[in-house]
């Protein structure tokens, strides 16, 4: 009998380095079998999906991928095509791109397509995304909030993600765009649930479903408030909430965390002397592809 398949996440905040030390997108490549990996880029999140499959190509060919494709559904009845489900079927990494992460859900999420990513993970192909390809990775992402310290009622919205981390809500650009008081909000309002909100140019590496490792040059926040105390129940609309006794946890490179039982279980200093880049989704392809071209 053989071995299960180690599941592998790698959850990456956004504006990730493409074109210096590529620490994260170096790790992708490794765990999807490096020299030997199959990938494919779904790029459906972003407005400019031709530049970013070039963008991403050109730098996991560097890394030594001998085999990448892309899968760009142009529509949900399009994420029903046996050729776009082949192609997640036989690959080792998946890599889920930038953009709306609502167009992701409305045209993946309870798809043939989206079941094919679900196999890929449970047979053991990793599955990495950055931006709005990172917050599909909840069982419920958020699709659209304020921004801010503060958290508000009503403040956020939640949407059907693909369910690879059930029990966490994923947020991205963190602590550049200052998304602190949605996602307070949204674990207020659900406290069972886990918030995690990444830096750019870091992502949460998520082995078994529990397991995570912080890799990149910012940090992986995590609350948990499954025994706060909070007046979500009454506050009125866009009325500050109350949160008192939420745990928070502030994770850098070289943290491992237990999303079990939200304690720390290891930490090694590192110091990633990386970039980070503020740029949007489509301001950072299009730099990035500058940047390679040379």
């Amino acid at each position: 009998m053989s071995d299960p398949a180690v599941r592998s996440l790698l959850i990456i905040g956004g504006a990730e380095d493409k074109v210096g030390r590529v620490t994260i997108l170096r790790r992708f490549v490794r765990l999807a079998g490096g020299r030997k990996s199959r990938i494919v880029i779904i790029p459906t999140a972003s407005s400019v999906p031709d530049e970013v499959v070039d963008v991403y190509s050109t730098v996991f060919s560097r890394l030594g991928a001998p085999q990448i494709d892309s899968v760009d559904p142009s529509d949900r009845a399009h994420s029903s095509d046996a050729d776009l489900q082949e192609l997640v079927d036989g690959a080792t990494g998946i890599f889920l791109s930038g953009g709306n992460q609502l167009k992701l859900s409305q045209l993946i999420v309870g798809t043939p397509l989206g079941a094919a990513i679900l196999r890929a993970y449970e047979r053991g192909a990793v599955i990495a995304g950055t931006s709005a390809g990172a917050s599909i990775m909840s069982q419920f992402m958020i699709s659209m909030g304020d921004e801010g310290v503060t958290p508000r009622q009503r403040s956020s919205q939640l949407t059907a993600g693909l369910g690879l981390l059930p029990g966490v809500i994923v947020d991205q650009h963190f602590d550049q765009r200052a998304r602190y008081g949605r996602l307070l909000s949204l674990v207020a309002t659900s406290p069972n649930l886990l918030g995690m909100g990444i830096d750019e140019d870091t992502a949460a590496e998520i082995t078994g479903g529990t397991e995570l490792t912080v890799v990149g040059s910012g940090a992986v926040f995590v609350v948990d408030a499954r025994t706060a105390v909070t007046d979500a129940h009454q506050a009125e609309r866009d009325a500050p909430l109350l949160v008192t006794g939420a745990v928070v946890h502030t994770l850098p490179f070289g943290a491992t965390f237990d999303l079990e039982s939200a304690t720390l279980t290891d930490f090694t200093e590192r110091y990633a002397d990386l970039a980070v880049s503020t740029s949007r989704d489509r301001h950072d392809t299009a730099t990035a592809a500058a940047a390679l071209r040379r």
